[in-house]
């Protein structure tokens, strides 16, 4: 909005010019968006506290989840607010690939709501139905996939870290990838969120990545040099990465250990489901496998559990999964095991940035 009101006046007012960079708006949106989260959070909390919407606990989980229970839950709202405000405040709202950002940032909210509030209501950790949720997701992740594959300058060609001369065409099997990449990520960050802090860790270190990434990919001379897939609009995609790395900063501050609120399935479902939609966007869907590595070990370990428990009667590989609870199990202090699983996200962001420039 700002971008659309006041750099058409920069040839009357020169300082206004500083609307046109990317960077200068990115960083406003990252800044605007932790402050409207910092500033409403306490507000919300006191909110979600007086009606009593708090946080339901798993009967099989870790004993010492128990004293979680009736912390305030669904601040992902918050989350999603912030980002939204802000995107809308520093983003050019020509841009096609903002507005379907924010919409389906908006619709994985809206079945995370709905999860939430089912466990609220019924006072158990069982919400939606996991077909439910998946037919929902799916239905959301196909209208992203059309939308790209039918727009200009999208095609159904992949692009594979370490290999960039590398580039299979899919062609509308591209769609089926991308509602694969899509609805795995938002369910891999939803089982991610199990501890205090520990999902947004992770969120703020992959959108950083592809923070990077998108305003690389949006500019046709730099993309050139480091050989990854120009994609015409991405810029304005790192303005909304950024809102959404300084909404889960702000979060953060609330949510580290011990936490004041949790996101809920309002905010993970979303985030994830958010963080799969600009690696689409950006085409580098692989790459969201190394930089978003903690949501991929979580998300395999509960699928080896519960593959290897059927297959063997009963046997388990791990302690507990998601596997942040395995190591919960074996006597490691909440955040020993969040501060770990960070440590672990930043090197893999790392090594992700590395290959901007590695063939």
């Amino acid at each position: 909005m700002l971008y659309n009101l006041l750099y058409p006046l920069h040839t009357e007012l020169s300082w206004l010019n500083v609307f046109r960079y990317i960077t200068f708006r990115s960083i406003g949106g990252a800044v605007t968006s932790f402050l409207l989260v910092v500033v409403i959070g306490p507000r919300l909390i006191a909110w979600l506290q007086k009606r009593q919407i708090g946080q339901v606990i798993r009967d099989d989980g870790p004993d010492t989840h128990f004293s979680k229970k009736g912390v305030p839950t669904m601040g992902g709202v918050l989350i999603l607010f912030a980002i939204t405000a802000s995107a809308l405040l520093w983003a050019d709202l020509k841009s096609s690939l903002v507005w379907m950002l924010i919409g389906i940032s908006l619709f994985f909210g809206i079945i995370g709501a709905a999860d939430d509030v089912k466990k609220i209501r019924k006072g158990n950790s069982r919400g939606l139905s996991a077909r439910e949720k998946l037919v929902l997701q799916v239905g959301g992740a196909l209208v992203v996939g059309f939308f790209l594959l039918l727009s200009k300058g999208h095609d159904g060609a992949l692009n594979v870290p370490f290999f960039k001369t590398f580039h299979p065409e899919l062609g509308w099997w591209y769609l089926p990838f991308a509602v694969l990449v899509i609805v795995g990520a938002s369910n891999a960050v939803n089982l991610t969120d199990g501890l205090d802090g520990l999902a947004c860790g992770p969120i703020v270190i992959t959108a950083s990545t592809y923070l990077i990434f998108s305003y690389v990919a949006g500019n046709a001379v730099v993309a050139s040099y480091l050989q990854i897939p120009f994609v015409s609009g991405a810029g304005e995609v790192t303005v909304f990465c950024g809102a959404l790395v300084g909404a889960c900063l702000g979060f953060l501050w609330f949510n580290c250990y011990p936490a004041e609120i949790f996101m809920g399935d309002i905010g993970s479902l979303s985030l994830g489901g958010t963080l799969g939609v600009v690696s689409v966007i950006t085409k580098q869907e692989f790459l969201l496998v190394l930089v978003g590595g903690i949501f991929v070990m979580e998300a395999m370990s509960v699928i080896l559990q519960v593959g290897y428990f059927k297959m063997t009667g009963g046997k388990r590989i791990f302690l507990m999964a998601p596997f942040h609870h395995h190591y919960e199990k074996k006597g490691w202090l909440e955040p020993k095991v969040v501060v770990r699983f960070w440590i672990i996200s930043i090197i893999l962001g790392l090594m992700a940035l590395a290959t901007l420039k590695l063939r």
